[in-house]
C-alpha cells in the first residue's frame, strides 16, 4: 500500500512528467533517435548518463519526501527524470507512462566479489576497489553456477495495483519485464580472478581462461533461456538504454515474425563488451572474449559493442559480429581511424571525457573545442554522443548543464541536412 502522503507526493510529480510527456517534441525525437539507428542521415544525437546525483541537488528538486522505500525509488526515478528535462535535456525522451518492472529473482552465478572498498567520497557511489582472488586454479572454474530464475508474478501485481491505484489516473501504469541486459562477462571475471592475474593468465594459462569464459557464457545464456520460457523480456527499441550507448528506436526491431505476446531475444537489442581488454591485442580480444560473446550476440536482433575499451583498432574483428549496429568509441580512440572505420555502416557511439567537468576549474571553452574537433573529424558518420560516467563536477551542477547547451548547439551546427 502507498500511505495519503507518499500517494500525494507522487501525484505532484508524475503531473509534471505527464505535462512534459505530452509535448510534441518527443515523437519528434524519437524519429531522430530511429533515423541513427536505422543508419540515415540526421544530425549527431546528444543524451546524459550516469550522472553524479548526489551532486545535482537544487533548491531540493532532488530531495525525497516520500516515506515508504518502494515509494522512495519511484520518487527518485521521478525526480530525476523532471531535473534533467528542465537542466540537461539533450535528446531525452519523457515516457507517456510509468513503469512497473516485474519482480523477477536470480539464485545468481555462484560467486560474489570479496573486495575492500575506498571512497574519496562518502557521499559518491563511484568508489575503488581491490578484489580478492577466488578463481586461482582450473578447479575453481566449478564455482560458476547455472543461475535459477523465478518470477513473483503476485508481487508485481501488488506492486502495479497499488501504483496504478495511485497514479494510473495521470498516467498508465505498465508492467514492464526485461529489456535486455548488460552482458560484459569480463567485468564479473576480474572481480573474482583480479585484474592483474587474469590478465596475465591470457598468455600463461590460454587453456584455463578459454575454459572459464565458455562456462560463464554457458551459465548467462542459461539465465537467458530461462527468461524466454518465463516470458519475461520486453521489447526494448524505445527510450530504453542499449548497451553503454543511447536509445533503441529502430524499424528494424521487432523480428517479422514476433509474437507480440512473447518477445524473444531475436526480437530485442542486445550488447556485449569486454573493457578490461583495453591494451589487448586484436587477435587477443577476439581470441579470449569475442568469440565466446558471440554465442550471446547471435542471440539478438541487433547488437550493441564496447564501452570505455578503445576499439578503433579493432574493427576487423567487430565485422564478425552480423548484427552489430552501434560500436562504442570511447575517449581513447583516434577519431579519424575510427571515423575511416565506421563510416556511415555503423552508428558512431562517441564517449567524451567526463574529465572536462572535474577539472578545479570549469572551462567551458574546453568542452566547447573538444567537442568542434571530434565533430569536424567525424562528418559523415552516423553519431551519438554520450556523455557518462561523471563521478564529479565539483559540486557545481551547472558544469554539466552548460556542457548540454554547448553539445547541443554543435549537433544542430553539424546537422547533415
Amino acid at each position: 500500500m502507498i500511505s495519503q502522503h507518499d500517494r500525494e507526493v507522487l501525484r505532484r510529480l508524475v503531473e509534471e512528467q505527464a505535462k512534459i510527456a505530452a509535448l510534441p517534441v518527443h515523437a519528434e525525437k524519437a524519429e531522430l533517435w530511429r533515423k541513427l539507428n536505422d543508419l540515415e542521415p540526421v544530425r549527431p544525437m546528444v543524451w546524459l548518463n550516469e550522472v553524479c546525483w548526489h551532486e545535482m541537488n537544487v533548491d531540493d528538486e532532488l530531495t525525497v519526501q516520500c516515506e515508504d522505500p518502494w515509494a522512495s525509488w519511484i520518487e527518485t526515478g521521478l525526480r530525476r527524470t523532471l531535473y534533467q528535462w528542465r537542466h540537461m535535456p539533450g535528446d531525452m525522451i519523457v515516457d507517456p507512462y510509468l513503469s512497473c518492472p516485474k519482480v523477477i529473482h536470480s539464485t545468481g552465478l555462484g560467486l560474489s566479489e570479496d573486495v575492500d572498498i575506498v571512497r574519496t567520497d562518502e557521499a559518491s557511489g563511484i568508489v575503488s576497489r581491490h578484489f580478492h582472488r577466488q578463481i586461482v586454479d582450473p578447479e575453481d572454474i566449478a564455482k560458476i553456477k547455472d543461475p535459477v530464475i523465478t518470477y513473483d508474478q503476485a508481487a508485481t501485481m501488488a506492486r502495479y495495483e497499488a501504483l496504478n491505484d495511485a497514479v494510473g489516473d495521470i498516467l498508465p501504469v505498465q508492467v514492464v519485464g526485461i529489456k535486455g541486459q548488460w552482458f560484459a562477462p569480463w567485468d564479473e571475471l576480474i572481480r573474482w580472478w583480479g585484474v592483474q592475474d587474469a590478465m596475465m593468465d591470457l598468455a600463461l594459462r590460454p587453456q584455463m581462461v578459454n575454459d572459464i569464459m565458455a562456462r560463464l557464457v554457458d551459465a548467462y545464456l542459461c539465465g537467458l533461456n530461462q527468461w524466454v520460457e518465463l516470458n519475461l523480456l520486453h521489447r526494448n527499441d524505445d527510450n530504453t538504454r542499449i548497451g553503454s550507448g543511447a536509445y533503441g528506436y529502430t524499424r528494424e526491431l521487432p523480428s517479422e515474425d514476433h509474437d507480440p505476446a512473447h518477445p524473444m531475444p531475436k526480437d530485442l537489442w542486445g550488447c556485449a563488451t569486454a573493457q578490461i581488454f583495453s591494451e589487448v591485442s586484436p587477435a587477443m580480444h577476439w581470441e579470449f572474449a569475442l568469440r565466446h560473446e558471440m554465442r550471446w550476440l547471435e542471440r539478438w536482433g541487433l547488437t550493441y559493442y564496447g564501452c570505455c575499451e578503445p576499439l578503433d583498432i579493432k574493427m576487423d574483428i567487430l565485422r564478425r559480429i552480423p548484427n552489430l549496429r552501434k560500436v562504442s568509441m570511447s575517449h581513447w580512440i583516434d577519431v579519424e581511424r575510427g571515423a575511416a572505420e565506421l563510416e556511415d555502416k555503423y552508428v558512431f557511439s562517441r564517449k567524451p571525457t567526463p574529465a572536462v567537468l572535474a577539472e578545479d576549474d570549469w572551462r567551458p571553452g574546453l568542452a566547447r573545442e573538444q567537442l568542434r574537433s571530434f565533430l569536424e573529424k567525424a562528418q559523415g558518420c552516423r553519431i551519438e554522443i554520450i556523455m557518462k560516467d561523471i563521478s564529479t563536477v565539483r559540486y557545481q551542477p551547472q558544469r554539466l548543464w552548460e556542457w548540454e547547451q554547448i553539445a547541443m548547439e554543435l549537433a544542430r551546427k553539424f546537422d547533415p541536412c
